[in-house]
């Protein structure tokens, strides 16, 4: 398979994230809501915590419009909680006014002594239903004015939405001083590969074959290259890891059990992004999966019946899914965030038998964004920074 070229050249080193279920995505049995498993400050801060102890380098919060843990929120109370993981917030383009925006986002960075990341969302708002080319002009804009006020001593931009001349930035400035936070992105359509490749840092992917993942990565490169910019890629998968294949294979079914599939759909509609092209291209991969929802060996699509988005998982034992993992390693993918059913129990499940065995990186220390707060001397097997 063709190696897509990226940005960094030391790719022995991987970050390795988790997911806390911000927007009430947590269960048991997939597609059957659980009290004790609900959106809620108690549940989401403990699997933050939880992935922090287990050396995971990120993790992934969240946005919804409609349920759960408002995500801003939501890291800054876990700020004081945690030491030493980054914390990749989700924001949704022209929700909140740049400005006061780009002001959030770098007192967040100080309390977190840079340890923030940001994934940018370029969605409708409830109610709204826009042209997509709108919404990503509009994105455009609102990225184009954050990094002003993370970069520059004023803030002067003339847009089809926005318009500031000579407002400081001082109270801006983020704790990451080389550009501010890193931006993280996933989008499939045209517009969505130029915003990436002109202003973000990271391109994110949902779970497909290798050769459609080394399709999409040349594309976006093709994208940044016309930006004399290069990225890193990100792959944002779930994962169902135990001993043996067979016990893997045996829990994912368990997952999907109790669920029914009018359920599952109404799940799937009622998502904010559920006419996404993303989206469409998670339901045509479960048109394409075997008898038992499977598109590659280890690549199950069955957790998409309940969920809107990210819609599959690797399934397999350890040595499999490490295997896997490497692969994508190879394709030139740095970046996998990660989730399961339950959270804290796959995080655990993931953390004890696979990422001991994984050396890990922190993108924005990688990048030079923040100071190394650790040596950055290779890793053996079975350490971690």
């Amino acid at each position: 398979m063709t190696v897509v070229p990226i940005t960094s050249a030391d790719l022995e080193e991987v970050e390795v994230s988790w997911f806390s279920a911000l927007c009430s995505d947590d269960y048991a049995y997939l597609g059957v809501p659980d009290g004790d498993l609900r959106s809620s400050w108690d549940h989401c801060s403990r699997i933050a915590l939880a992935a922090e102890r287990l050396g995971f380098r990120n993790i992934l919060c969240p946005s919804s419009y409609q349920v759960g843990q408002d995500t801003l929120s939501f890291v800054a109370g876990c700020a004081p909680l945690t030491e030493r993981m980054n914390f990749l917030a989700a924001i949704r383009c022209g929700e909140m006014q740049p400005i006061m925006l780009a002001r959030t986002v770098a007192t967040l960075d100080h309390m977190l002594k840079g340890r923030l990341t940001l994934n940018v969302i370029s969605s409708d708002f409830p109610g709204e239903v826009a042209d997509s080319a709108f919404r990503y002009r509009r994105s455009h804009e609102v990225v184009e004015i954050l990094r002003q006020a993370w970069t520059r001593e004023t803030i002067d931009f003339e847009g089809e939405v926005y318009r500031f001349q000579g407002v400081s930035t001082e109270p801006a400035r983020p704790y990451q001083q080389n550009g501010g936070p890193l931006l993280y992105f996933g989008g499939y359509s045209p517009d969505a590969l130029e915003l990436c490749g002109a202003q973000c840092d990271v391109y994110l992917m949902w779970p497909e074959s290798r050769d459609q993942l080394a399709e999409r990565m040349r594309a976006v490169h093709a994208r940044a290259e016309a930006h004399g910019r290069t990225l890193d890629y990100g792959l944002r998968v779930h994962v169902v890891v135990r001993d043996t294949e067979k016990e893997a294979r045996e829990y994912a079914d368990h997952l999907v059990s109790k669920l029914d599939d009018e359920y599952g759909r109404l799940i799937r509609s009622r998502a904010h992004d559920s006419i996404s092209l993303g989206v469409a291209h998670q339901a045509r991969a479960r048109e394409l999966a075997d008898t038992f929802g499977y598109i590659e060996p280890h690549l199950w699509t069955g957790v998409g019946r309940a969920r809107s988005g990210c819609g599959a998982a690797l399934v397999g034992s350890t040595d499999q899914i490490l295997s896997a993992l490497e692969d994508y390693r190879r394709m030139g993918i740095r970046a996998f965030i990660l989730s399961g059913y339950p959270h804290l129990d796959e995080a655990e499940h993931f953390g004890t038998k696979v990422l001991p065995q994984i050396r890990t990186c922190s993108l924005p220390e990688a990048r030079g964004r923040v100071p190394a707060s650790t040596p950055a001397t290779p890793l053996g097997l079975g350490e971690r920074r």
